[in-house]
């Protein structure tokens, strides 16, 4: 999770592992004037481990030479003082092992801004911009100037001031906090359950695929996952899911003008199709049927398709002729084929894939694409809405 990835700037980025050690401790004066990057190794030592302690913090680090090296201390001030050195091991051998996530950072660079950074074509503020790296987004470093950064992020390649940017284990901490992580669900059917326990309240369950928010606020439990899955706060087992953090990269000019014009005809088609209607009750298992019927009758439709075949059932319902609960309507005589020919029940039974999931409770929360209706038909020129190969009526 986020939050047991995360590392304190201020703790040790490595650690030092004796895999044999034979050791004869000497004492050694140190002259209180030097500094610790000054001090040699003892001579005589073929690997060591050399402790330097101040009166009151211990910090560890590692010789580099083989027979005589100059200790460097990780993570320690400029200058210790008033120290004593405690050398040499003899007849050791030592391995250090480094942050496992350093090599992986270690040319990867974010902004540190509340909005962008623009991307400027060359190295100078009078350059003209070729994009944005947003909050969130993520760069690779090319080459590293005076005062300026060269980067290449998915389209966009330029270069952006040093001032506002962060790199290495400070870009990681960084992603840490602001991109957006996420429970992906690796199996169907996974139990969202109210306590960290096999024996706890299952709330709802994750499709395959599906995703749910990391609740990074709620205690951590070994073997569980805290999720916030459509305001249900609850825990996951943590074998059968995977914490995924997402990363986004700049965006060219173009790119933005294309992602606005995007989300303005999304939302201008929303209001024209979306209505909100009164939420139905529903437990586990009937979001699973419903997803299930939804999953047969247009799993390969649009999501509005999905969402639309989800509300029909809802409506059938709250119009109290075709039955009196989700399963009642799905399984009326003669209205849909897929649940009289128990194709409904097997893929219920094998779990819904995550967007029929997601449709079926959109629908019982009281979401509409299709406005009242109360059926569907395959598009045919019928009056009524069309979506995808459906028209609704």
């Amino acid at each position: 999770m986020n939050s047991n990835r995360r590392i304190s700037k201020e703790m040790i980025r490595a650690t030092v592992v004796a895999a044999t050690l034979v050791a004869t401790i000497t004492y050694v004066g140190v002259n209180h004037s030097k500094t610790v990057t000054e001090m040699p190794a003892d001579a005589g030592a073929t690997a060591g481990v050399v402790t330097v302690l101040n009166r009151t913090t211990p910090y560890t680090t590692t010789v580099s030479e083989t027979t005589a090296g100059v200790v460097s201390v990780l993570n320690a001030p400029s200058a210790v003082t008033d120290s004593t050195v405690i050398a040499s091991i003899e007849d050791s051998s030592v391995e250090a092992v480094a942050d496992p996530e350093a090599a992986e950072w270690e040319n990867r660079l974010m902004a540190d801004v509340d909005q962008y950074l623009s991307v400027r074509e060359d190295a100078s503020t009078d350059a003209a911009v070729v994009g944005k790296l947003r909050k969130g987004d993520m760069a690779e470093v090319t080459e590293s100037l005076d005062g300026w950064t060269k980067i290449s992020s998915g389209n966009v390649e330029g270069y952006v001031s040093n001032d506002y940017c962060v790199t290495g284990l400070d870009a990681r901490d960084l992603a840490d906090e602001i991109c957006e992580t996420k429970v992906v669900s690796n199996t169907g059917g996974l139990r969202v359950r109210g306590e960290a326990s096999e024996d706890g309240t299952i709330l709802t369950a994750m499709a395959e695929g599906q995703k749910a928010i990391l609740d990074t606020e709620a205690e951590e439990v070994d073997g569980w996952i805290a999720v916030n899955y459509y305001g249900k706060k609850g825990y996951v087992n943590a074998q059968y899911a995977t914490v995924d953090t997402t990363y986004t990269t700049a965006i060219t000019l173009q790119e933005e003008q294309e992602i606005l014009a995007a989300q303005k005809k999304a939302e201008e088609e929303k209001k024209a199709t979306t209505t909100q209607g009164a939420a139905v009750a529903a437990s586990y298992d009937d979001v699973t049927l419903l997803a299930a019927l939804i999953q047969c009758e247009g799993g390969n439709q649009p999501y509005e398709g999905q969402v639309g075949v989800g509300a029909v059932v809802v409506n059938r319902l709250h119009s109290g002729r075709y039955g009196g609960s989700i399963a009642s309507v799905i399984y009326a005589p003669h209205q849909f084929g897929p649940a009289a020919t128990g194709a409904v029940a097997r893929v219920a039974a094998a779990g819904p894939k995550a967007s029929c999931m997601q449709a079926a409770q959109d629908a019982l929360a009281g979401v509409s694409t299709v406005g009242g209706c109360t059926h569907f038909h395959r598009a045919d020129g019928r009056d009524g809405i069309v979506i995808g190969a459906h028209v609704f009526y």
